[in-house]
């Protein structure tokens, strides 16, 4: 059998529903509400050193890693993470895009290597999660979960 690469055809790149099927953060969904989440989706590529957004930036799109590897460094005022989370393929970030009334982000994601992510709109996914409180509710649950972790690893370190 000969690879893709051989062969002259390019990998394939997996769908939004198959991104998010394959995401821990929306596994608790039900596969039509997974699909209406991946609806609001696209995929972004980044070179190695690409800077997909820096602090004080707008707040914009919440982010799953595809394929690559993401440092994600929370700053506030003049403290910074020393070196930062490493994020790899299936890890989600950019959660300030869903905490309303948080324009801002007070962390940078920096690619370590070239980068695809799934792109959603946090305006979009916050009104989908307004209109299906169960998406909305387990949705919340997990935010609750990733923002503890991200301050608990900043206050830590």
């Amino acid at each position: 059998m000969t690879s893709p690469a051989i062969a002259g055809e390019l990998p394939k790149v997996p769908s939004g529903d198959e991104i998010v099927a394959g995401t821990g953060f929306f596994a608790g969904l039900t596969p039509a509400q997974r699909e209406r989440v991946a609806a609001l989706g696209r995929i972004e590529s980044y070179r190695q050193d690409g800077q997909i957004y820096n602090i004080g930036d707008a707040a914009v799109d919440f982010y799953v890693l595809v394929d690559g590897m993401v440092r994600f460094s929370i700053g506030l005022g003049n403290r910074r993470a020393a070196a930062g989370q490493v994020l790899r393929r299936g890890e989600v970030f950019g959660w300030a895009a869903l905490v309303e009334d948080a324009p801002k982000r007070i962390a940078s994601a920096f690619c370590i290597s070239p980068c695809s992510v799934l792109a959603i709109n946090g305006d979009q996914l916050l009104l989908l999660m307004e209109a299906d409180h169960s998406l909305g509710f387990r949705l919340m649950k997990q935010l609750n979960m990733l923002i503890t972790g991200n301050l608990t690893a900043f206050a830590s370190g």
